[in-house]
């Protein structure tokens, strides 16, 4: 009898829920793009824990299968899922309805920031909140890995194997390859799928049609410098696998070395700028856009790092959602998901080296994370990233 009555207030709570709607996507991701912090790693999380957790808009199922699509396609990831949330939603139209709240927010702030690091010739403050908020995004990124190894590979071993070489193949090169991911998620739908695949009567899609277009079309810009910086930053999103912070790299390569665009010091503070505001960390583009070529460059930047980003989730869409049941492309979902979980514990660990200077930066990485797992009251990422920043404001040398 005293079980009754309990089971009447849970499944009167269940009930209050509310239902997904494409207005409510927009207000949830005009949020996360404004008080997000953490990078891709943790963006990915705040859906899992948001979406799927605590509103259950979203199956368990459906997000699985929109972190593998974001790995397994190139661009920044905590980008492509969000649009492929929306994608399912409503379609074309709803990615591109969740993308623009999702991205307009970082870009005006990062913008903001561009513009007084310009004036003042640089900005030591960047340094001082970067000490800050580097272990605080750390500790986020690590609590947010965990969550989402353990709601992707449950009690399975084999996808708890799969994880594990992942994370150390990732360590290892200090870069998320896409190589080993693609194989986990071929051995994913080979082991799970009954077999060796077959592909008869079903479409295929594959990026590189577009690709190569991108590249037919280099020439373009090779006598404007407006036009060879947007490309620059198209290629940058379409041939760059992994996280956000994989096309860190490629960036330094285009921006110092080939083009010599920005200084290296700018281009640190590029990178810091993408992890410390919220948003995805691409949004560094926007700051780099900025540099070279002011208001007009950090749009066309931003714009050419997020449109293949959404090609890529709406041109093969239809074909991943009429295939969704086939157990084949279920397997590659198993084995591509925990490649990924893999692939962002090792990220964790890379940036923690190149973040964590210290007994001070660690110290503050330690008390971000203790407060962030205390369960009386949950503290809001955005208010404790804030009182890191101080901590770094206050106590950087």
């Amino acid at each position: 009898m005293a079980s009754e009555p309990l089971a009447a207030v849970e499944g009167a709570t269940e009930a209050r829920l509310p239902e997904r709607t494409l207005a409510g996507l927009i207000r949830y991701f005009a949020k996360l793009g404004s008080w997000g912090f953490g990078g891709p790693i943790a963006l990915a999380g705040y859906m899992h824990r948001d979406l799927v957790e605590d509103r259950r808009w979203y199956t368990e199922d459906e997000y699985q299968q929109g972190l593998a699509i974001s790995q397994a396609m190139p661009g920044p990831l905590a980008a492509q899922l969000a649009m492929w949330l929306g994608y399912l939603e409503r379609s074309w139209m709803g990615a591109l309805a969740v993308a623009l709240p999702f991205v307009v927010p970082p870009f005006l702030i990062v913008t903001a920031i561009a513009v007084l690091y310009t004036h003042y010739q640089g900005l030591t403050l960047v340094q001082d909140v970067f000490f800050g908020v580097a272990p605080a995004v750390l500790a986020i990124i690590a609590i947010a890995s965990y969550k989402l190894a353990r709601a992707t590979n449950k009690t399975d071993p084999i996808l708890w194997a799969i994880a594990a070489v992942q994370a150390v193949a990732t360590v290892v090169t200090g870069q998320e390859i896409i190589w080993p991911f693609l194989a986990a998620a071929i051995f994913g739908a080979i082991y799970y799928g009954g077999g060796l695949p077959r592909f008869r009567g079903a479409a295929s899609f594959s990026p590189l049609p577009l690709l190569a277009a991108i590249k037919g079309f280099a020439w373009i810009g090779s006598g404007a410098s407006l036009a060879t910086m947007s490309l620059f930053f198209l290629q940058a999103s379409a041939f760059t696998f992994g996280s956000g912070l994989a096309i860190v790299p490629f960036l330094h390569a285009g921006l110092v070395d080939e083009h010599g665009w920005l200084t290296e010091q700018e281009f640190v503070d590029a990178v810091a700028m993408g992890l410390i505001t919220p948003g995805p960390v691409v949004i560094m583009a926007t700051f780099a856009g900025y540099l070279v070529h002011g208001v007009v460059g950090a749009v066309l930047a931003t714009a050419a790092v997020f449109i293949p980003v959404y090609l890529f989730v709406v041109v093969p869409g239809k074909w991943f959602r009429r295939h969704e049941r086939h157990p084949r492309l279920q397997g590659f979902v198993k084995g591509a998901t925990a490649a990924a979980a893999g692939a962002i514990a090792g990220a964790a660990i890379v940036i923690a080296r190149q973040t964590l200077g210290g007994w001070l930066s660690i110290a503050i990485g330690l008390a971000v994370l203790a407060l962030l797992l205390q369960k009386r009251v949950r503290a809001p990422e955005s208010a404790v990233v804030a009182l890191a920043a101080l901590a770094g404001i206050l106590l950087h040398d």
